[in-house]
């Protein structure tokens, strides 16, 4: 177990942390290899059938989600194949993953006032949100920034199995009245969730741009003009999320956006108010299927 502390090499001390790291640090085979397939660009939906097929659990889900209101398919679909080609390879990988990290969030300890579904729910209301405010930029990558949302709080995960006593007095911190969740986390444990979380999707192999997503969604505008979007689409979503009280908040309770990130994202304030608007709803229908 690596001691939370201040130190003066933050890099070095995230990396023993994720190395130390236990059963999290490692996604399932099956999603790894799914993964793995997408990310292929000569892959085809023969490629992913295969790896599917072997799962039963995983294509039962994969069925129920082609068939749902979610993507609004028509028609129901009986056929893995059929479903594969109807969802496209980055939604089915989507699926995957939001398996895994389902059984990844309700494992672990008990924290008061903390709980591994309250956060799941958090992720899963950012993920829809990120996919909305897509929408409404016109944008054909919904899936991308589904998946960013999805994974924005990997890094409490981490908090959560290698610093819970750490972590519960910046839940109990939190409760007690407006703070800066990242300010708290580097100064009690040494480093910040958006720091563990981009480590961990850097060791899964996730695209560069992802792992920017999760470490900057706090900061956004410190990334690079060229790559701020998605972070600033996860910041966002991720205020619109804690706004409407969708899961736990606490990492974003007390955080906005202004007219200038708004700006990179193309959209006005009527427009998130949209996305604002239909998220409740949105979050309890993609909640029942992406939870087990």
């Amino acid at each position: 177990m690596v001691s939370a502390t201040v130190t003066t090499d933050p890099a070095k001390f995230i990396a023993t942390v994720i190395g130390d790291v236990g059963d999290i640090a490692t996604l399932p085979e099956v999603t790894v290899k799914i993964i793995k397939v997408v990310e292929n660009p000569k892959s085809t939906a023969r490629d992913l059938h295969d790896i599917i097929k072997n799962d039963p659990a995983l294509s039962a889900r994969i069925l129920k989600v082609v068939n749902s209101a979610f993507y609004g398919l028509p028609g129901q679909i009986s056929s893995m194949d059929r479903a594969i080609v109807l969802l496209g390879l980055s939604a089915v990988k989507n699926i995957a993953i939001a398996a895994s990290m389902t059984h990844m969030f309700n494992g672990g300890g008990a924290i008061e006032g903390f709980t591994g579904n309250d956060v799941w729910k958090h992720s899963v209301a950012v993920a829809v949100a990120c996919r909305l405010l897509t929408s409404a930029q016109g944008r054909p990558s919904v899936e991308e920034s589904f998946l960013a949302g999805l994974i924005h709080d990997l890094g409490l995960l981490v908090e959560r199995q290698m610093f819970a006593k750490q972590l519960a007095e910046i839940v109990g911190k939190a409760k007690d009245g407006p703070v800066n969740w990242c300010e708290l986390e580097s100064q009690i444990i040494g480093a910040d969730h958006a720091a563990f979380g981009m480590a961990l999707a850097t060791k899964w192999r996730f695209p560069a741009h992802l792992c920017t997503a999760i470490g900057y969604h706090h900061k956004p505008m410190q990334v690079a003009q060229v790559n701020r979007e998605l972070s600033v689409l996860v910041h966002v979503a991720d205020v619109l999320a804690a706004r409407a009280g969708l899961g736990y908040s606490g990492t974003a309770a007390n955080e906005t956006y202004d007219a200038e990130q708004l700006a990179v994202l193309n959209l006005n304030d009527n427009d998130v108010n949209e996305v604002a608007a239909k998220l409740p709803e949105q979050v309890a229908l993609t909640e029942a299927l992406f939870t087990s």
